[in-house]
């Protein structure tokens, strides 16, 4: 059985895209191989001390194992030291905005230096790979793995009873389109507000579960044209209120823009929302691409296409039927595709896959 050890800087109690991903590989990995991880469970401010821990522990247990298996790209250094130390194959994660953080000094030696000597780069999307690639990594250091969601974490049954104390108001012939993550310009939130949520039939109301940067201006957004009526700003919410926003509203939205220096390196939060049942209409834009199927378990809708979102969205709300059985074809989709046991199936595949490359040049060497 191979033994893997496992580094994340990222991880619960934290709560992120990034966050969850490794912590979901810290479970499902130990499953199918001898997996060890050495996890930050306190968020940024811990860093400082944990990369030093990190790496020391690395140093002494490295011998061990047969790779080295990093969280994201901020962790390359470590990557190439165990490399130096132990001749052992390091694989390195990466997400999107890891390798397009645009701090000089991190493009120059992370990106530029470190990244490009770890054995193999697993991308979460494929225009990560491109982002990588017009950083000067070679193409073949790279391989798509999509991210994985817990298929079961987020189906429950729940009603719109649970949904009208949640919001505290009565939704009686309400349409409940809902976005959740965090209000970054990218997400594309307030662009849709602002463009797409007044010409929503009245009866439609949007929920946004999240907080962020751009929460301010999606509260002006929401002032100065009146929308009160129309849109819910609940902020962060708890797992049990999430999965009762999952489980009843009647679509998802994810409507990211292009904004230079970040993108979505995936779509996480789109499947983890398919997986409850729910259509996703998604902007068809970077890592989204790779996380929904148009037709399949979602619909992908070009950026900033004002028409063509609203053209959608009336089109599902107007056969209740039919988006019903959507969301039950998208599920199945999304455990067929994205369930857990086959990502972490694909991780170990490539890791084997680079341990034994490894062990034919070390021959070649020796």
């Amino acid at each position: 059985m191979l033994k893997i050890l496992f580094i994340s800087r990222a991880y619960p109690p934290i709560t992120g895209g990034l966050e969850n991903q490794n912590y979901e590989l810290s479970l499902w990995l130990p499953r199918i191989s001898k997996t060890i991880t050495i996890a930050n469970k306190h968020g940024k401010k811990f860093l400082p001390f944990f990369l030093p821990y990190a790496k020391i522990r690395t140093i002494l247990e490295m011998r061990n194992y047969d790779a080295l298996l990093l969280g994201d790209a901020v962790l390359s250094p470590l990557g190439l030291a165990m490399k130096v130390f132990y001749r052992k194959p390091a694989i390195c994660i990466t997400h999107g905005l890891d390798l397009t953080y645009p701090l000089w000094i991190y493009r120059k030696l992370w990106v530029g230096f470190f990244m490009k000597r770890m054995d193999r780069i697993i991308a979460v999307g494929n225009e990560t790979i491109e982002a990588g690639v017009r950083r000067g990594i070679p193409r073949e250091k790279f391989v798509f793995i999509p991210n994985g969601v817990d298929t079961e974490k987020f189906l429950e049954p729940h009603t719109r009873k649970e949904l009208e104390q949640l919001l505290g108001e009565n939704l009686e012939e309400k349409k409940i389109l809902l976005s959740t993550g965090r209000l970054a310009a990218h997400k594309g939130i307030d662009w849709f507000t602002e463009n797409v949520v007044p010409k929503l039939p009245k009866n439609v109301l949007f929920v946004i579960a999240g907080d962020g940067e751009r929460r301010k201006n999606i509260e002006k957004i929401i002032a100065e044209k009146n929308l009160s009526e129309k849109v819910r700003l609940l902020g962060r919410v708890n797992d049990q209120d999430l999965k009762i926003l999952y489980n009843t509203s009647d679509i998802y939205i994810k409507p990211n823009i292009k904004v230079p220096g970040t993108m979505e390196g995936f779509g996480l939060v789109a499947i983890e929302a398919a997986s409850a049942k729910l259509p996703v209409i998604a902007a068809n834009i970077e890592g989204l691409k790779d996380a929904i199927k148009d037709g399949q378990n979602g619909f992908l809708i070009e950026t900033c296409d004002t028409e063509g979102y609203l053209r959608k969205i009336n089109e599902l709300l107007a056969d209740e039927a039919y988006c019903k059985s959507f969301g039950e074809k998208a599920r199945q989709f999304v455990v067929e595709n994205y369930g857990w046991g086959k990502i972490s199936q694909m991780y170990l595949d490539e890791i084997n896959t680079v341990i034994q490359k490894s062990k034919i040049k070390n021959q070649k060497c020796n």
